[in-house]
């Protein structure tokens, strides 16, 4: 059985997805970019940015009823290398062990030319 998890208070999809699925004891998260779901402003800065993806990221979870420390697998998109450390500071700051896997990839481009994005696996206990 497949369930579509949306709230209001992270952004809309910028296309034909759902902000998430849950998906037997699994829910799969969309990519989120660093747009704050009340203004639609991207939020300006790798750091700015990264602390709105993981808010929005948290806010698709209680919605689902789940939260940051479920999550399994995280992928983690950025525009450049050089801000690996800024983003693995922020990023770790939000999580607590056993850390979940993780992959990140520099890509060259982004929606929106945003610097940063994440998708989650998260295990629904």
């Amino acid at each position: 059985m497949r369930k579509e998890i949306h709230t209001e208070k992270a952004p809309a999809a910028l296309g034909p997805y759902s902000q998430a699925i849950e998906a037997g004891d699994f829910i799969y998260v969309s990519g989120q970019i660093g747009i704050n779901p009340e203004t639609g402003d991207v939020a300006e800065g790798i750091e700015a940015q990264t602390k709105q993806v993981m808010h929005n990221l948290q806010e698709i979870l209680t919605e689902a009823k789940s939260d940051l420390s479920q999550v399994v697998k995280f992928t983690i998109y950025i525009d450049s290398m050089d801000n690996f450390a800024t983003v693995n500071e922020i990023y770790g700051s939000y999580l607590t062990k056993p850390y979940p896997a993780r992959a990140t990839v520099e890509v060259s481009r982004l929606p929106k030319s945003v610097l940063i994005e994440m998708d989650a696996v998260v295990y629904k206990k």
